[in-house]
C-alpha cells in the first residue's frame, strides 16, 4: 500500500523553523500499531493521520512513541496540505477527534487558524523537585488538564533554562510548559515532553490552550501575539474566547512524496 505523505514547518513562514510535522493522507483505516509504527519511523515529534469521514475529517496524531489527545501544530499542517492539495472547498476544514470532538481550521489568506478548547490552569505548589527539574526557580506553578505551567520573570531565564529531562519526565504532568512575558511580543514559552518521547517541541500548538487563558488573565486582553522560543522558534496569533481559543498561524512545505506500508 502507498500513502501519500507531507512534512511541513508549522507556525512559521520560513522553511527550517517552526515544527515539522509529517501529515499522511488514508483511504482506509489502519491498525493503531502500523500507525504507531509510521510515526516512529518518521522520527518527528508529531504524524498526523487524515482519514475521509463524511463532511468532517478523521483526524489523529501519534509521537514517536504515543498517540496523544491533542496537537496543534500537526492540526495545522495537515489543514494546510489539504487546502494546497485542493482536498477541501472553500476557506474552512473541520476535523473529528476521538479526544476534542469537532476542530475547526479557518483559512485566512496565508494565516490559518485553529478552534480549539481552552484549558485554563490553577495554582499549584511550586515545589522543588520543580525547579530542580528544570534548572531554574519559577515563581509559580499551575496545573492544567494535561500539562505542568510554570512561570519565570523573564525572557532571559526561559532562554536560559538548561533542563534535566529525567527529573521532568519523573513530575506528575504529561508535559511542562516555561512560560514568562515576552520583550517585543505578549508571552514567550518554551515545552519539554519527555514522556511522550519529545525532549523538547519546537512550537506546541496545544501548549496555547493553558498559555493563552493564563496571559489573557495576567494582561488583561484577548488578543496576545507570543512566541515559542526553542532553537527552530515559532510565532503565534493567538485570541481568548471563552471555552475556546483561537491559534493563528503560517505553515511551509518542505517534502511531498509516499510511503509504502505493507
Amino acid at each position: 500500500m502507498k500513502l501519500p505523505i507531507f512534512q511541513v514547518d508549522a507556525f512559521t513562514s520560513r522553511l527550517f523553523s517552526g515544527n515539522p510535522a509529517a501529515v499522511v493522507l488514508l483511504d482506509e483505516q489502519l491498525p493503531d500499531e502500523t500507525l504507531q509504527a509510521v510515526a516512529a519511523e518518521n522520527n518527528l515529534s508529531e504524524t498526523a493521520f487524515v482519514l475521509p469521514k463524511g463532511e468532517a475529517l478523521g483526524l489523529r496524531w501519534f509521537t514517536p512513541r504515543i498517540e496523544v489527545d491533542l496537537c496543534g501544530h500537526a492540526t495545522l499542517a495537515t489543514a494546510f496540505v489539504l487546502f494546497e492539495e485542493g482536498k477541501v472547498r472553500g476557506d474552512k476544514v473541520v476535523f473529528e477527534t476521538k479526544s476534542c470532538g469537532l476542530l475547526t481550521v479557518k483559512k485566512d489568506g496565508p494565516d490559518l487558524f485553529l478552534d480549539f478548547p481552552s484549558r485554563a490552569p490553577a495554582p499549584a505548589q511550586c515545589t522543588e523537585k520543580i525547579a530542580s527539574a528544570l534548572g531554574g526557580r519559577p515563581k509559580e506553578a499551575h496545573a492544567a488538564e494535561r500539562d505542568l505551567l510554570v512561570l519565570y520573570e523573564t525572557e532571559d531565564e526561559i532562554l536560559a533554562l538548561q533542563p534535566d529531562l529525567i527529573r521532568v519526565e519523573a513530575l506528575d504532568a504529561f508535559a511542562v510548559i516555561a512560560t514568562a512575558k515576552g520583550n517585543d511580543v505578549d508571552f514567550v514559552s518554551r515545552f519539554f515532553a519527555p514522556r511522550a518521547g519529545i525532549p523538547e517541541d519546537p512550537v506546541t500548538g496545544s501548549a496555547h490552550c493553558t498559555l493563552i487563558p493564563f496571559w489573557a488573565g495576567r494582561l488583561g486582553k484577548q488578543k496576545l501575539r507570543a512566541r515559542q522560543v526553542s532553537e527552530r522558534g515559532g510565532e503565534l496569533l493567538c485570541e481568548h474566547l471563552g471555552e475556546r481559543v483561537s491559534i493563528g498561524g503560517r505553515a511551509k512545505l518542505y517534502l511531498r512524496g509516499e510511503i509504502v506500508v505493507d
